[in-house]
Order: structure tokens, then C-alpha cells, then sequence
């Protein structure tokens, strides 16, 4: 087993594109990481120079107490899962996980016994006989990572793995996979561009944009402390909520966030205030910024529209008119306008707004975000 060092790394190609800047990664042994990003963010640029298939422009990448800058990939005991199974079609499923043992002269005897204790582990011992084009996706995706487990290798990459299944395969898998990286106690680096994948599966999260890492943490930590706006959007289903508002400082000295007040079709010009709890005050950051614009975050759960929160809510209470509801069946989201301001709440189920009610809702002031409007950098979680 392997810990995977990335120091200073850059991938830069002809034409002066940088599609990966200054990467630093430290994954443990046995780590699962994820790296997840929008689309040419550069997490699959970065999980193909740790496999190989990329050069590093600049940086080293160690492997354990190896710099493999300059080591063929075959050479790197890692091994590779990728989107589209990549399984040769000619051959039987015993067959394409036996391929790469084959390559390396090990005897019948072991790649037997290797790629039936793989099967066993992975509920595939039955389709040894079958080709590619007899098996389902999830079972294609099985035998993807079968050919892999049975290299033995240091290091696990999966390249977004999952996204060809459909979504109820993709749940099962989701767990089959996490399930698999306990029992082999493996280091695994994992690609995705799917946030729920990403929360659910992984010990830390590396999230990046443009090819720039922009937080590495637990998933939990990069749910309720995000370091900036891109963080916060990017982690969590519905994502946050952002508001135009402006910070305050009333005549007793505490924080308070305006927002609301446009004169529009659908409002009266009324403004809004939340204030900021004195568990959350932090004067160094807030002071510099009272009276100057700032983006209120709050996410779908922490907006509440049930008696016993508006009955105690004293700060944040809002008007809005429901656009669009959404039964989820465990919960209802509404799709909401207040001053023009377009939210999204996630609530009871049990709820009775309905579409063109005008109903009262609460924002919770104890899980706000603010950001910094320019910036985009957090000023307090």
C-alpha cells in the first residue's frame, strides 16, 4: 500500500494553456480521496499524470518513498478504472481480469486462484464465461474493477466510474465501491463530477476549478465551512442559496444583513434583516465591511416555513410567494420569490404551501453564510 504525494504540480501544454496550476496533494495510506470539479476543472488531467498518461510539466509526484515523474506508467503499481470500462470485447470476463496478470507471466494456478476470489468479493463468479457484450453496466462495471483488484496494486484511480449507469445502479455502486475499499484497504483516488458521489464516499474532498485546487477537507467540513462562494455553490443538493444583501451595524452595535428592498413586479420594495448571532461575530472580519455589499448565503434545509420556528424566529422572517413545489416523497422542496430574490427551501413534507401562496418563511441566523461580494472569499460560516 502507497500514500500519493503531489508537490507543486502544473500541467501546461503547447500554446500556453495551464490546465492544472500548483496541485499539492498529500493522500495517506488507505485514503480515499475524491476529486470532484465542473467540467475541465483538471481533476482527470490530475488523476492521468498520477497514472501515467500525462506528462508533469512541472512539480514531482511521489508514490510512497518514490518520485515516479519519470517512471512508466506500468511500472508505478497503480491501477486504472475508467468511465467506459475499457474491456477488450473478444475476450471472456475471465479473461479480461486475467489480462494484465498474463502480460506478466504469472502462473495459471495463482491468476485462477486471483481472479476468483475477485469474482467472489465483486458477485461475479457466475459471468467468468461471458463476454462484455452479454453483461449489464453494473456488471461491466464490476468486472472493471475485478481486472484491477487482481493486480494487487498500490494505488486505485477511478475516472468517474459510475456515470454511465443509471441512477438507481449508481446508488448501488456507490456503496459496493466504498464497501470494496475497506475490504482491501487500499489507497483510492477517485474522479467524479458529482457532488452526491463525492460527500458520500470520500475521507477528504479535493474540489477544483480552472485547475486550481480551491479546498481540501472532510466532506462534512466542506459542508459547513467552505472557504469561499464556488465551495459553498458546488457542495450540497439543492445547492446554497446566495442573497444581495448589505452589512449593518444597528444603534446596540450588532451585525445585521439588509437585503430586499427593490421596488419589482412581484414586491413592494420591503427589506429584510437578519442578525448576525454573537457566536458567529468575528469583529476583525465584519468591521472593515459594515455598510458595504456582501452575499448572504443560506442553504434549502435552514429556511423554515413550520409555526414552532416562525413562532420564536426574531430575526429573518420573510415574506415570499411559492412559485413551484417539488414532492420529493421524505421531503417537499419550494421554489420561492421574496423582492425578486428566487430561493429554494427544503421542508416538510407535510407542508400546505402551495403554488402562488404567499407564505411567511424563516432563515435560520445560525447556519448563514456571508461572502465577500468581491472576492467571493467567506467572511464567516
Amino acid at each position: 500500500m502507497a500514500s500519493v504525494k503531489l508537490k507543486e504540480v502544473y500541467k501546461k501544454y503547447p500554446g500556453g494553456v495551464t490546465a492544472v496550476t500548483d496541485v499539492n496533494i498529500d493522500i495517506q495510506d488507505k485514503e480515499f480521496i475524491i476529486l470532484v470539479g465542473p467540467s475541465g476543472c483538471g481533476k482527470s488531467t490530475t488523476l492521468r499524470m498520477i497514472a501515467g498518461l500525462e506528462e508533469i510539466s512541472e512539480g514531482e509526484l511521489w508514490i510512497g518513498n518514490r518520485l515516479v515523474n519519470d517512471v512508466a506508467p506500468k511500472d508505478r503499481n497503480i491501477a486504472m478504472v475508467f468511465q467506459n470500462y475499457a474491456l477488450y470485447p473478444h475476450m471472456t470476463v475471465f479473461d479480461n481480469m486475467a489480462f494484465g496478470l498474463k502480460l506478466r507471466k504469472v502462473p495459471k494456478d495463482v491468476i485462477q486462484r486471483k481472479v476468483e476470489e475477485a469474482a467472489k468479493i465483486l458477485d461475479i463468479a457466475h459471468l467468468l464465461d461471458r463476454k462484455p457484450k452479454a453483461l449489464s453496466g453494473g456488471q461491466r462495471q464490476r468486472v472493471a474493477l475485478g481486472r484491477a483488484m487482481v493486480r494487487e496494486p498500490d494505488v486505485f484511480l477511478l475516472d468517474e466510474p459510475l456515470s454511465n449507469l443509471d441512477a438507481k445502479l449508481r446508488v448501488q455502486m456507490r456503496t459496493e465501491i466504498s464497501k470494496l475499499h475497506k475490504k482491501l484497504g487500499t489507497t483510492f483516488i477517485y474522479v467524479t463530477h458529482d457532488q452526491t458521489e463525492a460527500m458520500t464516499m470520500g475521507d477528504r474532498i479535493v474540489v477544483m476549478k480552472d485547475g486550481y485546487i480551491q479546498q481540501v477537507d472532510s466532506p462534512t467540513n466542506l459542508y459547513h465551512y467552505p472557504v469561499n462562494q464556488f465551495v459553498a455553490s458546488f457542495i450540497g443538493s439543492p445547492q446554497m442559496n446566495f442573497i444581495d444583501a448589505v452589512l449593518l451595524k444597528d444603534e446596540y452595535g450588532k451585525y445585521v444583513v439588509e437585503f430586499g428592498g427593490q421596488d419589482t413586479k412581484v414586491s413592494q420594495g420591503k427589506k429584510y434583516y437578519v442578525e448576525i448571532p454573537e457566536s458567529k461575530v468575528d469583529e476583525a472580519a465584519l468591521n472593515p465591511l459594515v455598510n458595504r455589499p456582501v452575499v448572504l448565503g443560506i442553504r434549502p434545509e435552514c429556511i423554515h416555513d413550520e409555526d414552532m420556528f416562525l413562532s420564536t424566529a426574531t430575526t429573518g422572517v420573510i415574506d415570499a410567494t411559492v412559485e413551484v413545489t417539488e414532492m420529493m416523497g421524505a421531503e417537499t422542496y419550494l421554489y420561492l420569490n421574496c423582492e425578486g430574490i428566487q430561493l429554494n427551501a427544503r421542508v416538510n413534507p407535510r407542508t400546505t404551501a402551495r403554488p402562488q401562496d404567499v407564505i411567511k418563511v424563516a432563515l435560520d441566523p445560525n447556519r448563514i453564510h456571508l461572502f465577500d461580494k468581491d472576492t467571493e472569499k467567506t467572511i464567516i460560516n
